[in-house]
Formats: structure tokens, C-alpha cells, sequence
């Protein structure tokens, strides 16, 4: 979106003139790309990279029985491309294969350049759901224990959709049409909520958050037992679910970029380990990324929420 786009969008809704002045404050008025005080989590030491898309540590910590150990860590990113740019771009990544649910990073693929000696695209084909909009969970186990197989001496980074919208584990209805239904509107519901034009319960949406996460995690749990090694579940980024934001203190929706309170940076960081280390080769050349319709991807963005 354009920078005049934006502005009509904003007179028409004033509240986004106050992320906008809290996206300076935490951005410092654009002196800062990302957040710096977060982890990079390519510097750690693993053997698989779990990208749980949008999940606030709060939420994993209450939700989740994965074995483990849980600390909590910061993410360098509200958003995900906010997270691509800050870790991945530019970076020499010959030794990793990124199997992937979100478009983000071949949306962005001539900002972003991402040098992995592989990029799984699972949204592009049969991986993703027409029904729910979105790549659901078993389907990014089945494509990760494929990617392990081929790929025997890569680290491997695996990033499912879920708990991020569209809601996918719940039958709950709003008042006035069922938002786990992608196509009762055009925008999401962190949109509507944001712009106060859905009148429900915060703890009707926390319902429909929390059980997308819990619609993940067994599969996130048997890609641990199949998985050798020493693999960490993360997230890329939180969300916000009618919190205070700041210092201007209005109800923030959604995962805003630029803005990092802790409901936005504060992620799992959950390690688990067992059997035997993998020997990562990072000797061969990169994949070329595959050309895709730019129809496609704009659709699949679509169903996931994100704004054009």
C-alpha cells in the first residue's frame, strides 16, 4: 500500500493515526528498523526452527504441554515480514531449508533476499485449504517430515500458519456473521475490532485465538517425536487482543508493525532434545526461488488477513 493510500485510509479512520504516533515512539521516529533488543533466532543453536506465525507467549505458556524447556524470548519483529527483513535478509543461509505456510517471504522476495539452500513453499499448491483459507497444521507436519527426509543435512525451519488468523479450531460465531468462515467478509477481524465495527467480548476472541493454537500444537508435538536433535518452537511475532497499546492507550487489534509492546514481542522459546545431533552441510548452492502468479499470492494474502 502506498503512502497516499495509507493516509486516505487513515482520515477515514482516525485510530490509525495513533498507531501510526506509537509506531514512531517504538520505531524512534525511524531510526530503528526492527526491534533491537530481540533475539536472532539464526545465531541459536538448532537443529529445527518451529515459526509458530503469531503467538504471544502468554498464550503458549497457558495453552501449550509440548515437552520441553520454556523460556521466554523477544522477538525482533511485530510483524512477519518485520521478522524476514530483521533476520533473513541478506543473510548466507546455504545450510537451512525454510518450509514455509506464510507468502510473505516471495511477496517480498526483491526486498528480502534470502539465501537458503532451499524454500518449501506450501501455501503455493495442494498445501493450502480452500475451505479454511490458510495451510492447516497437519499439512506442514506431513511437508516438514518430507523436508527432513530430503534434506538429511540441513537445518530445517519450519513455520506453520497457525494460531495466526484465519481461525481454523473453532466453531464460535460473532453477532453478525461467523468469522471462521473467510469469506463472510473482506477483513479480518482484527480490522473490524480495531476500527470498532464488531461489538464481541474480548473473550470471544481470545476462544477463537486460543484454539487455533491448540488445533496446532498435537501436530507441532509429533513433528518432536519423529524429529532427532535439538529443535526450538518460537514464534515470529505475537498479537494484540484489545490491549492497552502505548503511549498513546487505545484497544489495539491484530499485529501492527513497527510496534513492540510484550503482547507483540514476547515469544516461546521452548527447546527440546532428543537423539542424536544432525551434521549440516552448507555446501550447496542456493535454490532458485519458483515463479509464481502474482494472482495467487495476492489471494492467499488475502485469505490470511493481511491488509493490500
Amino acid at each position: 500500500m502506498d503512502t497516499r493510500s495509507r493516509l486516505v485510509r487513515a482520515l477515514a479512520t482516525p485510530v490509525l493515526f495513533c498507531r501510526q504516533a506509537n509506531r514512531l515512539y517504538h520505531r524512534r521516529l525511524g531510526l530503528r528498523e526492527c526491534n533491537d533488543a530481540g533475539t536472532d533466532p539464526f545465531e541459536a543453536d538448532w537443529d529445527t526452527l518451529v515459526v509458530l506465525d503469531a503467538c504471544r507467549y502468554d498464550m503458549f505458556e497457558r495453552r501449550s504441554t509440548l515437552p520441553g524447556d520454556l523460556e521466554r524470548r523477544r522477538s525482533r519483529a511485530s510483524t512477519t515480514v518485520e521478522f524476514l527483513r530483521a533476520n533473513v535478509d541478506g543473510r548466507d543461509l546455504r545450510d537451512t531449508v525454510y518450509v514455509t505456510a506464510n507468502p510473505q517471504l516471495h511477496q517480498h522476495r526483491e526486498s528480502i533476499r534470502a539465501e537458503f539452500a532451499d524454500i518449501v513453499d506450501i501455501w503455493s499448491g495442494e498445501g493450502w485449504s480452500e475451505e479454511h483459507g490458510t495451510v492447516l497444521p497437519e499439512t506442514m507436519t506431513e511437508a516438514a517430515l518430507r523436508a527432513n527426509e530430503e534434506y538429511p543435512n540441513k537445518r530445517l525451519v519450519v513455520h506453520y500458519m497457525q494460531p495466526h488468523y484465519p481461525f481454523v479450531g473453532s466453531e464460535t460465531d460473532f453477532d453478525g456473521g461467523d468469522f471462521t468462515d473467510p469469506e463472510a467478509t473482506e477483513e479480518n477481524v482484527w480490522v473490524q475490532l480495531l476500527q470498532g465495527r464488531l461489538d464481541v467480548d474480548r473473550e470471544a476472541v481470545w476462544e477463537l485465538y486460543d484454539a487455533n493454537l491448540d488445533r496446532a500444537l498435537p501436530h507441532v508435538e509429533r513433528l518432536l517425536r519423529e524429529f532427532d536433535g535439538k529443535t526450538v518452537v518460537t514464534a515470529d511475532h505475537g498479537n494484540m487482543v484489545g490491549e492497552r497499546a502505548f503511549p498513546i492507550p487505545f484497544r489495539e487489534w491484530g499485529h501492527p508493525r513497527g510496534v513492540y509492546t510484550p503482547e507483540l514481542v514476547d515469544v516461546p522459546w521452548l527447546v527440546h532434545e532428543d537423539g542424536p545431533r544432525r551434521t549440516v552441510d552448507a555446501s550447496a548452492p542456493a535454490a532458485a526461488s519458483e515463479s509464481l502468479d502474482d494472482d495467487v499470492v495476492a489471494d492467499r494474502l488475502r485469505d490470511l488477513g493481511y491488509a493490500e
